[in-house]
């Protein structure tokens, strides 16, 4: 086939070093925090100490009257300047309108919910001065009863909307056949109850927003956006009632992105608000301990659960009840953990009865949002663990069970729970998920190292084995669009509506272009995520920056061709039909070629666009060897292998590398990550002090294989999403490692983080 006819690979599918990282490695990013237009100002924000109170007050007289303050900004401010009421930072995925009015508004006019809920915006000439001003401003908040917990929530004594007279907005059902019938007559059944602990992404990079107001051109200009910024600009304009096109989000370089950063936040409205008040470029940069108290939380999740087998350990129902702490408002992508851990449940088995409802619980906490593998992360951790369980219970080989359960290609597409509000059918698109099961036991050597289970080494460490499968949903949905621009040179710009938060977008995307252009990737200029490159864009998440944003490059490409072909035509007086478009675009008829540099002039510009509601599901397995001291309950990693099919591979290096990073973030979740309140609604982990973090040396001994025997059907490229794969498993494997390291003294881990404290009380006090 030739260049011109499709997509033929010769630099997709190879280990291109990442193009993006020399600009950076050299200090040449351009971060938010780097952008200093004349004029500048600087935002801080009050935030409220009280968890759940009645604003009394907020006197800013003091703080107005203080040198270089040139505005303090209340609830009251906004409310009056917004049509009499404050703006909600209302749910941009899987929005419906009973649970509209649990949305955040932008800053506390009121009523606080919790801890670091913004109170009032100080802009100054510099960031001290607007700092020290925080502490001039006068508050009294009454304070109300607080709602710590769950459990708390479900009683509905403590409202946090009294007006909405619950706490619980929604409750999610995914379904599968007949779970009652299935569980009624299966001959062995077990229920459990796990739970996973508050954590989230920390990024190297903090927020930050820098808006500028040109009142002249009726235009808001923003920098610092990331994840979603065509949907950020529409809420933006929505919210301070300008046209879309007066509105632009600029992607600026970005430390980390993994679902939280990117989303819209308060922050994203009020300093864009107090620019345009001001008519002055005002930035505000988040500290870290904003950033682990008001940045998206997730994964504070518990269930009771239940799985109905065979005697042979066929698994023919699984059901249970999951309740998820969603803190005090339902804001941007707050619904994407309760459905996901409801729908995904099942995770890669085979399971023909299914019935799990998730419930969403307000509580006097932060906010949730989506972070990487949302739902699924826990969803695995609460499976894999009750696999386990019942394998041992059965008497059966745990990998023997898992074999048992999982799907083939004959399988294929295999529907997974429906999910009810609103309808929401899915399935996996393809593989033979015994595959990736037998490559990873193979690659960690796990019958070689079986006689180590349950043993102590000479050190008093006890060895164990976990594992555990899993699925990766990507390619969310509904398209993504890409332009492209023959420059004057010669060269090719590109632009793309996904956006680069570290995952190497650039690079891999360069290499789709390269090959489906047939020019080199030296001869590429590519630009992604700004809302002034392309009339619409939506971004990365969901594993979808590859599968969607380079399938709609190779659109792009084929109109391009398409395009100079006629110009080409115009050119040598020939039919569109006998010009052919060859390497480096070079058209010819004939003897007779037009170079590309050439046909410049012509002005050729295109856009494509890829248009897809079918998910992506990638698939793995994933092992680890770990040793527990019972004397401290310290747990050591030895190895960790995780082994994922991922389609069509773009670039192994880039692959390799998310896999790595995700496992490292999961053993962070696993084993030392927490985000703790007492039970006054006060926040405990303020700083990288309280907060532990996973380094470069805690777990060095990591591999990751991807495979690419099962490419997609949903998408031109055959790709599948790859960024979230490495995370999922994490906890359920590593716990599954610990009860094996601790079976003789049957201790089974029931909950997140396997910190040494909690190993410890378990060993003292262990489950019959």
């Amino acid at each position: 086939m030739g260049a011109e006819e499709g997509f033929v690979a010769s630099v997709v599918g190879t280990p291109v070093k990442r193009i993006e990282d020399q600009r950076l490695l050299r200090g040449k990013g351009e971060y938010v925090d780097d952008l200093h237009p004349e004029g500048l100002l600087h935002a801080a924000i009050l935030r409220s100490t009280v968890a759940h109170g009645r604003i009394v007050s907020i006197n800013v007289k003091a703080a107005l009257a203080m040198p270089g303050v040139r505005g303090v900004f209340t609830g009251e401010d906004i409310a009056r300047d917004s049509g009499g009421s404050v703006p909600i930072v209302s749910l941009r995925l899987a929005p419906l309108p009973e649970l509209e009015p649990f949305g955040q508004p932008v800053i506390a006019n009121g009523k606080v919910r919790c801890v670091g809920e913004p109170l009032a915006v100080v802009v100054a000439d510099t960031a001290g001065l607007a700092e020290d001003a925080l502490e001039a401003i006068e508050v009294e908040i009454e304070s109300l009863p607080v709602v710590p917990d769950r459990k708390a929530s479900a009683t509905n004594e403590i409202l946090l909307f009294e007006n909405l007279g619950r706490n619980s907005p929604i409750t999610y059902t995914a379904a599968k056949g007949d779970a009652a019938a299935a569980f009624a007559r299966a001959p062995y059944t077990r229920k459990e109850s796990f739970r996973v602990q508050r954590h989230s992404a920390v990024c190297m990079e903090p927020r930050g927003v820098l808006a500028v107001w040109d009142g002249a051109a009726t235009k808001m200009t923003v920098s610092g956006a990331a994840k979603v910024p065509f949907a950020g600009r529409r809420i933006l304009a929505r919210h301070m009632d300008l046209p879309e096109e007066c509105v632009d989000l600029i992607e600026s370089d970005v430390g980390g992105g993994f679902g939280v950063r990117g989303e819209f936040y308060c922050e994203d409205f009020l300093i864009p608000f107090v620019a345009r008040k001001l008519n002055r470029p005002v930035k505000w940069i988040e500290d870290r301990r904003e950033n682990l108290l008001t940045s998206n939380h997730s994964r504070e999740i518990d269930i009771d659960i239940e799985i109905a087998c065979e005697k042979d350990g066929t698994i023919v129902g699984l059901r249970g009840h999951a309740w998820v702490d969603a803190g005090a408002y339902l804001r941007t992508s707050a619904a994407i953990p309760p459905r996901n851990v409801a729908q995904f449940l099942s995770g890669p088995y085979k399971i023909a009865n299914i019935h799990v409802d998730s419930s969403v619980m307000l509580t006097n906490k932060n906010p949730i949002g989506t972070y990487r593998g949302p739902g699924r992360f826990e969803g695995d951790f609460f499976r894999e663990r009750l696999v386990d369980m019942a394998a041992k219970d059965l008497g059966i080989d745990r990998v023997e069970m898992r074999r048992r359960n999982l799907p083939t290609d004959a399988d294929m597409p295999y529907p997974l729970a429906t999910l009810n509000f609103p309808e929401k059918k899915e399935e996996l698109d393809s593989g033979d998920y015994n595959i990736t099961l037998d490559r990873c036991l193979a690659e960690i050597k796990w019958a070689e190292k079986a006689p180590l289970q349950g043993k102590p080494d000479a050190d008093g460490r006890y060895h164990g084995l976990g594992i555990g499968c899993f699925i990766e949903g990507g390619a969310a949905g509904p398209r993504e669009n890409a332009r492209m621009v023959v420059d004057p040179d010669g060269y090719v710009s590109v632009f793309v509506g996904s956006t680069s938060i570290g995952q190497g977008l650039v690079t891999v995307s360069v290499q789709i272009a390269s090959d489906a252009l047939g020019v080199s990737m030296d001869r590429i200029r590519f630009y992604h995520g700004s809302t002034t490159y392309l009339k619409e864009g939506f971004g990365s998440f969901h594993s979808r920056s590859v599968v969607m944003g380079g399938s709609a490059i190779l659109d792009a490409a084929k109109n391009l061709k398409a395009a100079i072909r006629k110009a080409a035509a115009a050119r040598l007086n020939c039919a569109e039909s006998d010009v052919t478009v060859g390497a480096g675009l070079a058209a010819s008829q004939g003897a007779r070629t037009i170079p590309l540099a050439d046909l410049a002039k012509d002005g050729l510009s295109v856009e494509g666009t890829f248009a897809n509601h079918h998910h992506t599901y990638a698939y793995g397995s994933a092992a680890a060897h770990v040793t527990v001291d019972p004397r401290t309950g310290r747990v050591e990693l030895l190895e960790y292998v995780t082994v994922e099919d991922v389609g069509r591979i773009i670039n192994p290096l880039t692959t390799n590398g998310q896999a790595v990073g995700a496992v490292v973030q999961g053993l962070g979740g696993t084993m030392m990550e927490h985000l703790q309140y007492d039970e006054h609604g006060q926040f405990l982990t303020g700083s990288l002090a309280d907060y532990l973090l996973p380094t470069a040396t805690d777990f060095p001994n990591i591999r990751a294989i991807v495979l690419e025997n099962s490419p997609s059907p949903n998408n031109p490229l055959g790709t599948k999403g790859a960024g979230e794969g490495g995370i999922v498993p994490v906890g359920g494997v590593i716990a599954n490692a610990v009860a094996n390291a601790l079976s003789s003294l049957k201790a089974e881990p029931r909950e997140l983080p396997l910190s040494p404290p909690k190993i410890w009380a378990l060993i003292q006090q262990p489950s019959a």
